[in-house]
């Protein structure tokens, strides 16, 4: 395996990052940081999850059995 000098690596990195992401990560980070966050967070509804704004389980065993009949695989609350 060949070592390569880090400034080396970035150089190659940035070569292989289209010019329009750049762009778009410069305006970025030319941005407040408050705005920064507003944005860096997407909320997305999840199913079943977001429905209630509580729930208590008497044990894991409980809360897996819950986990694997009520949610959407696609939440990747199952067991693995």
């Amino acid at each position: 395996m060949q070592h390569v000098p880090p400034q080396r690596a970035q150089e190659g990195a940035a070569a292989e990052i289209p010019a329009e992401w750049l762009a778009d990560f410069e305006a970025a980070a030319r941005r407040p940081l408050r705005l920064r966050f507003r944005y860096a967070f997407i909320r997305t509804y999840k199913p079943v999850l977001d429905d209630e704004p509580f729930r208590a389980f008497d044990t894991m065993a409980d809360y897996r059995r819950w986990c694997e009949e009520a949610l959407p695989a696609w939440l990747g609350y199952g067991r693995v």
